[in-house]
C-alpha cells in the first residue's frame, strides 16, 4: 500500500501523543506526586497519623485499579475524548476540595474520587489511545508520552514544596487544582479524537481504503486470561509495583527523618523523574533488540539494586545511587509494561487486557504506602520497610526469569503470515469523539 504523501509529523496521531505527553505530566504531578510533599504538614496540622494519611492515597490507587477495566472497555469502543475531559474536570474540583478538608472521612471521600479520576486520565487510558492510533510507530508514541511524564516528579515535587513553603499546604493545594483545570481540561476536550478511521486514516497515518490490508496477530481477552504467562507476568509486575510504591511515597519522609532538610529531600525525590526519562531513553532502543521477558527482569533487578543502596543510610552517595539506579528502573518499568503487553497480545483488545493487569498490580500497590506506614509506626524507623521492598523486587525478578510463554503465546509467536482484514471507509456522519 502506498504511503501518504505528507510527512509523518502531520499525522494527527502525533498531535494526540504530544497532547497526552503534556496532560499526563501535569496530571501525574498533581494527582500522584504532590501528595508526598504534604504528608508532614498535614500530619502536623490535622493530627492524623502517617498510616491514616497514606490510607487515603492507597484508597485512591485501589479504586483506580478497580475502574481500569471499565475505562479500558469504554475507550476500546467509544474513544477517550469526553471520558478524559470529564475526568480532568472532576479531578480539578477534588484537588480544590482537598485544600479545604478538615475531617478524616471527608479526606477519604475526596481521595476515593481522585482514584476514579486517576482511572480516567492517567497512563491506562492514554496507552489505550496510543494503541488505537499507532501500530508500527507505537513504541515511539509511547516513548513521547512516558519521556515527558517522567519529568512529572522532577517538576511538581519541587514546585509543590516551593508553593507549600510560600503559602502553606492548603493554598498550595488549591493553586495546584486551578493549574490542573486550566491546562488539562481544554486540551482533552479540543485535541483528542476517537480513532484514525474518523479522519479517513489507518493507524500510523496510511490512507483509509476499501482494500484489504495485513493486520498484526492479536489475542483476545479470553486468550490472555487463559495464559499462564500472563498471570505470572501480572504477579511479577504487581510485586514490583508494591515495592516501588512503598519507597516512592515514603522517600521524602525517610530523608527528613534521617536529618535531610525538606527542600533538599523534595529536590532529591524530584530528581528521580530525570532518571526516569533516562531509563526510558535507554529502554526504547533496546526494546526491539532484547527479548521482552529478559528486559523486564533486568529492570526489576535494577530497581532492587537502587533499594539496596538505601540500607546503608541517607548519605549523599547512597541518595545519588538510589536516585540514579531506582529512577532509571522506575521509568523503564512503565514503558516496559505497555510495550510487552502490545508485543505479546496485540492491539485489538489492548485496553481490556492491560486493564486486567492494571487492576491486580494496582490492588497490590495500594497496600504498599499503608503497609510501609504500619511498619514505620510499629518499629519506629524505615529499616524493615527497606528490607521488605528489596525482597519484593528480587522476588519479582525471579518470577519473570523463570516464567515461560505457554502454548497460547507460542502459537502467536509462530504466526508468520498476517491476518487479512477488510477495511471500510468511515461514513461521513460517524462520530469523532
Amino acid at each position: 500500500m502506498p504511503r501518504k504523501n505528507r510527512a509523518d509529523n502531520a499525522y494527527y496521531g502525533w498531535y494526540i501523543a504530544v497532547t497526552l505527553a503534556f496532560t499526563e505530566t501535569i496530571s501525574w504531578g498533581i494527582l500522584y506526586y504532590a501528595f508526598t510533599v504534604f504528608i508532614h504538614p498535614m500530619e502536623a496540622e490535622l493530627g492524623w497519623s502517617r498510616t491514616e494519611l497514606t490510607a487515603g492515597f492507597s484508597l485512591a490507587l485501589l479504586i483506580m485499579g478497580g475502574m481500569a477495566f471499565l475505562v479500558g472497555s469504554w475507550i476500546d469502543r467509544y474513544g477517550s475524548r469526553w471520558l478524559m475531559t470529564i475526568g480532568s474536570i472532576l479531578a480539578s474540583l477534588l484537588v480544590i476540595a482537598w485544600s479545604q478538608v478538615t475531617t478524616l472521612p471527608m479526606f477519604y471521600l475526596i481521595w476515593a474520587g481522585i482514584g476514579v479520576c486517576g482511572a480516567l486520565v492517567l497512563y491506562e487510558p492514554a496507552f489505550t489511545v496510543i494503541a488505537a492510533w499507532f501500530v508500527k510507530r507505537r513504541s515511539t508514541a509511547l516513548a513521547i508520552i512516558t519521556f515527558a511524564a517522567g519529568f512529572a516528579s522532577t517538576i511538581f515535587i519541587p514546585l509543590t514544596d516551593v508553593l507549600y513553603q510560600a503559602f502553606g499546604w492548603r493554598t498550595a493545594t488549591f493553586m495546584l487544582g486551578i493549574l490542573l483545570a486550566v491546562t488539562t481540561i481544554p486540551l482533552h476536550a479540543l485535541i483528542l479524537r476517537r480513532r484514525p478511521a474518523d479522519l479517513g486514516l489507518l493507524p500510523d497515518g496510511d490512507p483509509l481504503t476499501l482494500e484489504a490490508r495485513p493486520m498484526p496477530v492479536s489475542l483476545s481477552l479470553s486468550d490472555a486470561l487463559n495464559s499462564r504467562f500472563f498471570w505470572l507476568m501480572t504477579l511479577a509486575f504487581g510485586l514490583a509495583s508494591l515495592a516501588a510504591n512503598a519507597i516512592r511515597v515514603h522517600f521524602i519522609p525517610f530523608l527528613v527523618d534521617s536529618g535531610i532538610a525538606s527542600g533538599t529531600a523534595a529536590l532529591a525525590s524530584g530528581s528521580i523523574g530525570i532518571m526516569q526519562v533516562l531509563g526510558r531513553v535507554i529502554f526504547a532502543p533496546l526494546d526491539s533488540r532484547i527479548p521482552g521477558k529478559i528486559m523486564v527482569a533486568g529492570v526489576f533487578a535494577l530497581q532492587g539494586v537502587g533499594m539496596f543502596a538505601l540500607l546503608w543510610g541517607a548519605s549523599p552517595l547512597t541518595i545519588i545511587l538510589f536516585v540514579g539506579v531506582f529512577g532509571a528502573a522506575y521509568g523503564a518499568i512503565t514503558l516496559a509494561r505497555a510495550s510487552i503487553i502490545a508485543e505479546l497480545f496485540g492491539s485489538a483488545h489492548y485496553g481490556r487486557i492491560s486493564s486486567v493487569m492494571a487492576f491486580f498490580l494496582t490492588f497490590a500497590g495500594t497496600t504498599a504506602p499503608v503497609g510501609a506506614s504500619w511498619l514505620y509506626d510499629y518499629f519506629g524507623n524505615y529499616q524493615p520497610v527497606l528490607w521488605g521492598v528489596l525482597l519484593l523486587a528480587l522476588l519479582a525478578t525471579g518470577i519473570m526469569l523463570m516464567a515461560k510463554p505457554d502454548a497460547t503465546l507460542r502459537r502467536k509467536f509462530s504466526e508468520t503470515e498476517s491476518i487479512t482484514a477488510p477495511i471500510k471507509t468511515a461514513t461521513p456522519g460517524e462520530s469523532s469523539v
